[in-house]
């Protein structure tokens, strides 16, 4: 049977929307939420928060999941999910692990239990991304070069009718599943064995910036 866990990477140093994964939602630090919403679904051994942030690491504590600390190497801004991921992963033995972004306060404990099951039962996938649609197709995307004019940044699609535009989906921000040995080998989410799981969209806000987190405020408000 497999063990499977969360990992929640949680850095304290953001530098463009400070202390970003505790800020409140709803008089809830995003963190908390994000933890209780991983405890409630259901289909975790083990939840695990990695910061470098005693306050991270206490909340953590506090909300029942164990407590990473992770290496001050890993806590810069060059610092990647994918490193994160690895630290933690070789202390705590697991099967398939879950990274879920510590920002998700929005996600659904129904959401996340569904993508799960998703992903455990399709023995081929190797890791199943979070996903959502674009509110515009890239297809359509402009590129200002050095003269200051926009040309199309792939104009070998300005002459087909959006009705056969390729069916594409983006990153958004909400969780990654993974099968451990894999992730070993590939190092990377982008898998070669890589599913999607459509995040429904009023659970995904990639939260960067005061704006967005604005955005995640009224819209918490407009649910609850």
């Amino acid at each position: 049977m497999n063990k499977v866990i969360a990992v929640i990477p949680a850095r304290g140093g953001s530098k463009r929307l400070p202390r970003k994964n505790i800020l409140p939602l709803g008089g809830v630090p995003m963190l908390a939420r994000v933890i209780r919403t991983a405890r409630e679904a259901g289909i975790f051994d083990e939840v695990i928060v990695s910061s470098e942030d005693e306050e991270i690491l206490e909340l953590a504590r506090r909300e029942g999941a164990l407590a990473h600390v992770r290496p001050e190497e890993l806590a810069k801004d060059q610092s990647t999910v994918v490193e994160t991921c690895l630290d933690v992963l070789v202390s705590h033995n697991s099967d398939v692990f879950c990274c879920i972004y510590a920002t998700s306060a929005l996600l659904a404990k129904e959401t996340l239990l569904a993508s799960g099951q998703k992903f455990l039962n399709d023995e081929k996938a190797s890791v199943m991304m979070g996903v959502s649609k674009y509110n515009f197709h890239p297809v359509q995307a402009l590129k200002t070069d050095s003269d200051g004019f926009a040309k199309l940044l792939f104009p070998e699609y300005q002459s087909l009718q959006s009705q056969f535009y390729p069916n594409v989906r983006v990153s958004n921000g909400t969780f990654y599943w993974a099968r451990v040995g894999s992730f070993f080998r590939e190092k990377t989410f982008y898998s070669n064995s890589l599913r999607l799981f459509d995040v429904p969209k009023n659970e995904a806000f990639d939260i960067d910036t005061a704006d967005d987190y604005q955005a995640l405020i009224d819209a918490f408000e407009a649910r609850f």
